[in-house]
């Protein structure tokens, strides 16, 4: 018995030995543009054209970053990426807020307060999350002229809007039906109304699946190039065209060191996003999986 329990032992500890050792493996090959980024934009020019991806640099400078953030050339104009993060800034936050609030109402309707033909309507707004940017790409500009809203960040932020709603509705209708209809139906009884119970009942057990909401619209929208590109103006571009204009800058010396400097600027709000977050995103992701 003694020695079935040691192999027993034995084969576990040698497989769970494997299993951290192939997760190990696979987060290094991940991990591993991002470290060349890293160590290319701390590097000098002369130490990227002598040296290979991984070699670390002679002498750590953060030159290459002061450049990209304040001075670097993103096609005409010489003033860096901090004027595009801030657009994406301006753009992220009012999209994030918006879609999720509007998403939260759609997913508190669509399962508390249903109403003839709310199957039909939910099936549409998934529909909506398989539509690909690329359908909507010419009504949504006529739409936009039509709205006076072409070329401006608010423009964008209805872009963002109207495409994200179809995800957060998604997630809080989810994650809604899990939330018993009973406790609805007492509220109800105690003259709660529609407002009310949404306030003091469903939001304040919300927290993960609006963690979940806003960590995904913030990616999307932070990431988002096709979008930026086809609807903003030339002062209300987002930080990805800047950093696609800047790589395809063909002035002067080509500065890899200032380009990965700008991508690491450019990807650094969802790499935070996600190393603190992250596992409140997987939370909130299964906390309404089971019907309570």
């Amino acid at each position: 018995m003694a020695n079935m329990v040691r192999r027993h032992t034995t084969s576990a500890r040698l497989w769970r030995a494997g299993l951290y050792t192939l997760l190990i493996v696979a987060a290094l090959v991940y991990l591993l543009p991002l470290v060349v980024m890293l160590l290319t934009s701390l590097k000098p020019l002369d130490d990227i054209r002598a040296g290979g991806l991984l070699s670390l640099p002679s002498t750590i400078s953060f030159e290459a970053w002061s450049k990209a953030w304040s001075s670097a050339c993103t096609g005409m104009r010489c003033d860096g990426m901090s004027g595009y993060f801030l657009n994406s800034i301006a753009i992220v936050v009012p999209a994030v807020a918006i879609s999720s609030c509007v998403g939260a109402l759609n997913g508190y309707v669509l399962t508390k307060w249903r109403f003839r033909g709310a199957n039909l309507c939910f099936a549409l707004l998934l529909f909506g999350c398989f539509v690909p940017f690329q359908v909507v790409l010419m009504p949504m500009a006529r739409t936009l002229g039509w709205l006076g809203l072409a070329s401006s960040t608010s423009g964008l932020v209805l872009v963002h809007v109207v495409y994200g709603i179809a995800f957060t509705t998604l997630f809080f209708r989810n994650y809604y039906v899990s939330i018993p209809d009973e406790m609805i139906a007492a509220a109800k009884l105690d003259g709660a109304g529609f407002w009310r119970i949404f306030w003091r009942i469903l939001l304040p057990v919300s927290g993960p699946i609006i963690t979940v909401t806003v960590i995904w619209q913030f990616t999307q929208i932070w990431n988002d190039f096709l979008f930026g590109v086809s609807f903003a103006g030339f002062d209300s571009q987002p930080v990805t065209v800047a950093l696609n204009n800047m790589v395809n800058t063909s002035t002067g010396v080509k500065e890899y060191n200032v380009d990965m400097a700008a991508a690491m600027i450019a990807a650094l709000p969802t790499l935070v996003v996600y190393v603190l977050a992250g596992k409140y995103f997987v939370r909130g992701l299964t906390a309404g999986s089971v019907k309570g």
